[in-house]
């Protein structure tokens, strides 16, 4: 059967498009109230540092929710990130061009998704434990190859890059819309990102109707993958070190961004532009509580009950179709 004419559900836009308001009031919202709460939240600096903490959690986020909408989940993304951060910083210390060291740790990244597609369309195995079991092993594989300890970036250029900006806007922010274009076009605009919601919807009616399935779930890990070596690059030029233990708990905040930016756990639902904004709200609560000097333990907890609250409603949705 052509998959071609394949009836696909589709994410309900005006849905989506409703949540995003929301969400982008939510930011404005948080925006003025630090503004006048401290003089420094507004300052050009401080903007830019924030835009910069946000986007790679914002691009990390965009990869996680491919996953979740099929009903997977992607515990690895952290641990891929650090361990990627290696690859770059051994590669381009070893003389290969800043190009070609991106571009293979692009494919590690990958690689790895394919393998969680592997371990989960062939071996039968949950999302959770295999993207948990490999978070457990990138971290020691990376701490055997650098022998625990981290790896200086001799690049200076490559270094500058996540440090610059262009027409005044970090150039890590210019990444996010890198991504989010693409993302947006790929999971709105095509027959490949309604395939991932008929999946996550329900994926034995999706196979029924010709969707493949096994090849979407490796599809949606891959992307996944790719999205969080992407980020090690970045990170990497950020910090300019190489080290296996960055990154850690990035991939609960990936998930938390995605969430709150209206991605449904239980799968089917979901857009790019609403984590984006789950990111860069995120960031702005853990900015604002630290210019407020406010205990970091606060900020965990705030996240904690946004969470709560969105699945909450979430459920209710569901319950109401």
């Amino acid at each position: 059967m052509s998959t071609e004419a394949i009836p696909a559900e589709k994410p309900k836009r005006n849905y989506n498009a409703l949540f995003g308001l929301t969400l982008l009031a939510l930011l404005v919202l948080l925006w003025i109230i630090l503004s006048v709460a401290t003089p420094s939240f507004a300052s050009a600096n401080n903007i830019s540092n924030l835009l910069r903490q946000g986007s790679m959690i914002a691009i990390l986020a965009v990869g996680q929710t491919f996953v979740i909408i099929t009903g997977g989940i992607d515990l690895s993304v952290g641990a891929v990130v650090g361990f990627c951060t290696v690859t770059t910083a051994m590669l381009i210390n070893a003389g290969v061009p800043v190009f070609a060291a991106i571009l293979i740790t692009l494919l590690v990244g990958v690689a790895i998704g394919l393998f969680h597609g592997f371990g989960i369309v062939k071996m039968g195995l949950p999302p959770f434990i295999i993207t948990l079991a490999t978070l457990t092993s990138l971290r020691g594989i990376g701490l055997l190859m650098t022998n625990g300890n981290s790896i200086s970036i001799n690049n200076d250029a490559f270094q500058e890059f996540s440090r610059g900006s262009f027409v005044g806007i970090p150039n890590l922010f210019w990444m996010v819309i890198l991504v989010g274009i693409p993302a947006y076009v790929f999971l709105h605009h095509s027959r490949w990102g309604r395939y991932l919601f008929s999946v996550g919807s329900n994926a034995e009616a999706s196979r029924l109707s010709g969707v493949n399935v096994q090849r979407t779930i490796y599809m949606a890990y891959t992307l996944s993958g790719l999205c969080a070596a992407f980020v090690g690059v970045l990170l990497a030029s950020r910090i300019g070190i190489g080290n296996p233990t960055q990154a850690e708990g990035w991939e609960l905040q990936a998930i938390a961004s995605s969430v709150i930016g209206g991605t449904s756990l239980f799968g089917a639902v979901g857009s790019v532009h609403g984590p984006l904004l789950g990111a860069f709200i995120l960031a702005t609560i853990n900015n604002g509580a630290n210019l407020l000097n406010v205990n970091a333990f606060w900020q965990r907890i705030i996240t904690g009950v946004l969470i709560i609250v969105i699945v909450y409603f979430d459920g209710l949705r569901r319950r109401g179709k």
